[in-house]
């Protein structure tokens, strides 16, 4: 990749020669054969820039890639940008260029500290998490990373010794009296069958304890056919039988939907997310190896704007 300095530098002349200002001037750097209504639908997935629309394309050789010049409806100066954007099909990410300069160490420092206070954490609690073996690319994205990274680690289940029993499941509908809604219930399982340290045999004794009637029915037949079949089977198959029909596409989709509303804890909002991303790698809307960089990739655009600076940025709950 080339200097940041540098495509700063050539994103200023270009947006000099379109006449385009630079506060809503955006360079984007993808493949060759990308196509223009790809770009400008991949870049608006990011709420914070409004509309987008392309007004130039450039091939460098020195990157093998296209330069994009994008126009965006919403001023860069006053929005916190990702430094990437990723492109579901591929799964890979686009480097992002604007000439608007990140906010101030001290503003963003006071920030962050609100931040971990509000969940209960401090600072000393991050400095474990931002060591690295690499030097960061961007230092805002690296300790964004930690601070998810931290909350992530509050979010995951008790220790064994806590176990919580998975409530009872059915399939009965309308949903029984002192019975979850399956999306709920399939959440908790799937945290279980994840997350557990203990035995697969012991996975496989604790769903059957707190299945029902069509349920039950479904996971014994997949059980009857293949007796060595794994807890994560089990929950596909009742996933199949009972849950919705969304294809892994649609759920990714949805998950680059997600925003943190007012109100809502940054650990609330991780674990909505990690909920939804479960989903998605379930369904084969991405692949495994490419979550983690999804959930960083959205919780910058989710949240970032909306909890680190709600003071100039208003993230609005439209679809599209």
């Amino acid at each position: 990749m080339a200097d940041r300095a540098q495509l700063i530098s050539e994103l200023k002349r270009w947006c000099r020669g379109e006449g385009l200002d630079e506060a809503h001037g955006l360079m984007v750097i993808v493949p060759p054969d990308v196509e223009i209504a790809h770009i400008e639908e991949v870049v608006q997935t990011i709420k914070c820039l409004g509309r987008v629309r392309v007004r130039g394309r450039m091939f460098d050789t020195t990157l093998s890639s296209l330069m994009v010049l994008c126009e965006t409806k919403e001023n860069l100066t006053t929005v916190s940008i990702p430094p990437e954007v990723m492109y579901p099909e591929s799964g890979e990410t686009w480097p992002l260029v604007t000439i608007a300069s990140n906010p101030a160490p001290e503003e963003f420092g006071t920030k962050l500290k609100v931040l971990l206070e509000t969940e209960g954490k401090t600072m000393d609690d991050l400095k474990a998490l931002l060591s690295s073996p690499q030097p960061p690319t961007n230092s805002t994205e690296s300790i964004l990373k930690a601070v998810g990274d931290l909350l992530e680690k509050t979010s995951k289940p008790p220790a064994e010794g806590g176990y919580r029993r998975l409530r009872i499941f059915s399939g009965l509908l309308p949903v029984p009296p002192g019975e979850e809604q399956f999306d709920h219930w399939l959440e908790q399982a799937w945290l279980m069958v994840e997350e557990s340290e203990c035995m697969e045999r012991e996975k496989r004794r604790r769903l059957m304890e707190c299945l029902r009637g069509p349920a039950l029915e479904v996971v014994k037949a997949v059980r009857d056919s293949h007796p060595d079949s794994s807890p994560a089977e089990y929950l596909e198959a009742l996933e199949s039988a009972f849950g919705t029909a969304e294809s892994g596409d649609d759920l990714y989709f949805a998950f680059r939907q997600m925003y943190q509303q007012p109100g809502e804890k940054l650990s609330d909002f991780l674990r909505c997310l990690e909920r939804c991303l479960s989903k998605v790698v379930q369904r084969k809307g991405i692949l495994p190896s490419n979550k983690d960089k999804a959930r960083l990739s959205q919780l910058l655009k989710g949240a970032v704007a909306s909890k680190l600076d709600a003071n100039s940025v208003k993230i609005k709950g439209e679809e599209g």
